[in-house]
C-alpha cells in the first residue's frame, strides 16, 4: 500500500515493513505540498536534501546518519524520526506482516497435522477383555490358557471358553497382520478393567499354582494391554494407572521368583519390560500432579541403584518431589550405595516398606559381599574375634545365613567368633549362592500383606 502524507497518522509498523527510498521521496511531496516556507532550512535523508536548501550542520540535529534541521516544524520532525524508528526496529529483527504471516501459517498448519493424526489414531471399540474373534479362533484351535477355561469343561476334548474369563493374548506384529482394526481393540476404560482382573482374580488368587504360571499368564496379557495402548496411543489417568499396578507386579514377580529355572522365569526379560514401562510411566508424569508420584520415582531409584541416568533424572525432578519423605529416603540408600558405604545402606534399608525392599533386593547380594571385603582388611588380624551376632545384625541375617555367607567368602568362623583376613577372602563360586536363600531383610516386611494389596498400592 502507499504510505499516507504526513498530516495523515502513520500506519502500523506490521503494515509499513521496511521503508524504502521511494516512501521518503513521497514524504518529501507531502511536505511541498503542505506549503511550508523555505525559510524553514531543510533535511537530510540518504544523501538527498528535502524542502529547501541544504542547512547548515551547526545548526541542525543529527538522528543516526540523518540530520534535521532544527528551524523543521516540530510536526516534520516527529513524522521523521517515526520513519527513521520504524526502519531500524525492522534491522533489529522485530517481526513484520510477511514475517507475522508466516508464524501465524505454520501454527495453523501445525493444528491440521495434529487433527489430522488423531482422526488416524485407531480407536478400539471392544468393550469385553477379549475380542469376540480372537476368543472363536482359540476356542476352536484349542489354545485356551487353562485360566480361560469354562468350568466343568476343562477335561473335555475341546475345552470351551468362559467369556467373562478369557483376556485377549499378546501377539507380535506380522506382515499382512492388520492390528489396527478398532473391533480388535480395547478403549482405555476396558484396559484398566482388564488390568483389575488380572490382579484380583489371577495374580492374588489363592488357589490358582504354581505362581510361575500365574506370573507367566499375567506377564503375557498385562504386555497385550500396554500394546492396545501404544496403538491407540492412550494418555492420562487410565494409562498411568495401568503402568503402575504393572510396575508393582514386575518389581514384586522379581522378588517372589527370584532363583526360579530359567525355563520358568527369566528375570533379563522381567528386567526389560519393568525398566521400559517404568521409563514410560515417569514420562507420563511430567504432563501433571500424580498422587503416586514420589513412590514410583523412589522406586526407579532403588530399582536402579548405580545408575547415572537414573540419578540425574532425580536430580531434575522438582523440589516438592524430591523433599518428600520417600524420596528422601531413596536418595539416602543410593548415597549410601554410590559411596560403597554397606552398612549404612543396611541400615538404612529396614526403614523401607515391603515394595520398595522387593526393588532394592538385588543389590543386596553386592552390598553383602562389599561389607565381608571391607570387613576383611579393616579387621584383618589373626587377634581380633568379631561377635557373629552382631555381624548377623549388620548383614540383615540370621546367624545360620550369616555363617553360610562368610563361608563362601573364605571368612572364617570360630564358634560364636569370625576372624577377618585379607588372604583369605575369596569369590564365591558361580551359583553356590542363591539370592532366594537371602530373602529375610524383605520376607520380615510381607508379613500379612496380599498380593492384590501390593500390587494396588494399598499397603
Amino acid at each position: 500500500m502507499s504510505p499516507p502524507s504526513c498530516h495523515q497518522g502513520l500506519p502500523h509498523l506490521n503494515q509499513v515493513g521496511i521503508i524504502h527510498g521511494w516512501a521518503l521521496s513521497q514524504m518529501a511531496q507531502n511536505i511541498s505540498s503542505q506549503g511550508f516556507p523555505s525559510s524553514w532550512g531543510s533535511f537530510r535523508v540518504g544523501g538527498a536534501v528535502i524542502a529547501g536548501q541544504s542547512p547548515d550542520r551547526s545548526d541542525s540535529a543529527v538522528l543516526g546518519g540523518a540530520w534535521l534541521d532544527q528551524k523543521v516544524p516540530q510536526t516534520v520532525k516527529q513524522h521523521w524520526r517515526t520513519l527513521y524508528s520504524i526502519s531500524h526496529s525492522r534491522r533489529r529483527g522485530q517481526p513484520v506482516e510477511r514475517d507475522w504471516r508466516q508464524h501465524h501459517n505454520q501454527g495453523v498448519w501445525r493444528e491440521v497435522q495434529e487433527e489430522r493424526r488423531q482422526e488416524s489414531i485407531p480407536r478400539g471399540v471392544c468393550l469385553s477383555m477379549c475380542p469376540i474373534r480372537e476368543l472363536q479362533d482359540r476356542e476352536a484351535q484349542n489354545l485356551l490358557h487353562r485360566f480361560e477355561v469354562l468350568s466343568g469343561t476343562e477335561r473335555e476334548r475341546w475345552p470351551r471358553a468362559d467369556p467373562s474369563g478369557v483376556v485377549k493374548e499378546y501377539a507380535r506384529p506380522a506382515a499382512g497382520k492388520d492390528s489396527t482394526r478398532p473391533s480388535d481393540l480395547r478403549p482405555p476404560a476396558v484396559l484398566l478393567k482388564t488390568v483389575f482382573y488380572l490382579v484380583d482374580n489371577i495374580a492374588a488368587s489363592p488357589t490358582l499354582r504354581p505362581w510361575t504360571e500365574v506370573y507367566d499368564f499375567v506377564f503375557d496379557r498385562l504386555r497385550s494391554v500396554r500394546q492396545d495402548m501404544i496403538i491407540q496411543r492412550v494418555s492420562g489417568a487410565d494409562c498411568v494407572a495401568v503402568l503402575e499396578r504393572t510396575v508393582r507386579f514386575l518389581i514384586y514377580a522379581s522378588y517372589r521368583l527370584c532363583g526360579e529355572p530359567l525355563r520358568l522365569y527369566d528375570p533379563r526379560i522381567n528386567d526389560t519390560h519393568l525398566q521400559e514401562s517404568l521409563s514410560w510411566l515417569l514420562e507420563c508424569y511430567t504432563s501433571g500432579k500424580h498422587p503416586n508420584q514420589e513412590e514410583f520415582q523412589a522406586l526407579g531409584l532403588l530399582y536402579n541403584l548405580g545408575s547415572s541416568r537414573a540419578t540425574q533424572h532425580t536430580m531434575e525432578l522438582p523440589e516438592r518431589i524430591r523433599s518428600s519423605p520417600v524420596m528422601h529416603l531413596a536418595l539416602s540408600v543410593s548415597r549410601a550405595f554410590m559411596e560403597r558405604n554397606p552398612v549404612r545402606l543396611l541400615r538404612l534399608a529396614h526403614s523401607l516398606d515391603f515394595l520398595q525392599s522387593c526393588a532394592l533386593h538385588r543389590h543386596l547380594v553386592t552390598c553383602r559381599r562389599d561389607l565381608l571385603l571391607i570387613y576383611s582388611h579393616g579387621h584383618s588380624s589373626k587377634n581380633c574375634r568379631f561377635p557373629l551376632h552382631k555381624l548377623s545384625h549388620i548383614l540383615a541375617l540370621d546367624v545360620p545365613l550369616t555363617n553360610q555367607l562368610c563361608q563362601a567368602h573364605g571368612v572364617e568362623v570360630h564358634g560364636d567368633s569370625v576372624v577377618f583376613s585379607k588372604t583369605t577372602f575369596t569369590e564365591p563360586e558361580a551359583g553356590k549362592l542363591q539370592c532366594a536363600h537371602f530373602h529375610d531383610l524383605v520376607d520380615r516386611k510381607q508379613r500379612d500383606l496380599t498380593v492384590g494389596s501390593i500390587i494396588h498400592g494399598c499397603t
